[in-house]
């Protein structure tokens, strides 16, 4: 026996909605029947959220308002639906991918996905709901470079500093790290020893070390 699953789109255009829907549809998701339920706004939303049950919900972050309710936005939404139905899974969209934003959004929200609508394409799209529907998160590419772009500047490191990262993440050996970034060897050597006090916090290590560190950070 097929288990209905709840969609409610949010968008205030209603050809994308119709777009997300068309694509969804042509999934087949095991002894799932997907049931799609459509908003344009803010008080529309708001009406169906505090009315009715959604197993997962996609909100645009930029909808016209519902000011009775003081409900602005999506983020709003997404933090009525934290309260109101609680195992909705939720997936923001959004054409901005700044880390000021996306903290908020992970802050206030903890949203099961963030998705960037200039970063994504079709199959994105699917391979997204496909991931979050096993019950993983989910951030498309600019999403997660925003995050790190904003952990690099909490460290302090500058665009020498990444490069050399990232160069050791790709098993370059420091004696070629020059042939890549323009700075002397001993100026690397000093960098990145510079790096590994940091990240390793005074205890000795080597260049996979380092990385495993940086990585766990989850900045690279």
């Amino acid at each position: 026996m097929q288990r209905d699953l709840r969609i409610l789109i949010v968008d205030d255009h209603p050809m994308t909605v119709n777009g997300y829907i068309n694509v969804l549809r042509n999934e087949n998701i095991e002894g799932h029947n997907l049931i799609f339920t459509k908003a344009l706004d803010c008080q529309q939303a708001y009406e169906l959220i505090t009315t009715q049950h959604f197993d997962i919900a996609y909100l645009d972050l930029s909808l016209p308002p519902y000011e009775e309710k003081n409900i602005t936005s999506g983020l709003d939404l997404g933090v009525l639906i934290r309260k109101t139905i609680p195992d909705c899974v939720v997936i923001i969209l959004t054409m901005h991918s700044e880390a000021t934003l996306v903290d908020r959004l992970i802050k206030e929200i903890n949203p099961d996905g963030i998705l960037c609508k200039s970063d994504i394409d079709i199959d994105e799209f699917v391979n997204a709901f496909k991931i979050i529907f096993k019950g993983e998160k989910y951030m498309s590419s600019k999403i997660v470079k925003s995050l790190r772009d904003k952990d690099f500047d909490k460290y302090n490191l500058d665009n020498y500093d990444r490069q050399i990262l990232m160069r050791l993440s790709e098993g370059i050996l420091t004696k070629n790290i020059p042939n890549y970034v323009p700075l002397s060897l001993s100026a690397i050597e000093k960098r990145k020893a510079n790096l590994k006090s940091m990240f390793l916090e005074g205890k000795s290590g080597d260049d996979h070390d380092l990385i495993e560190a940086i990585k766990k950070i989850g900045i690279l």
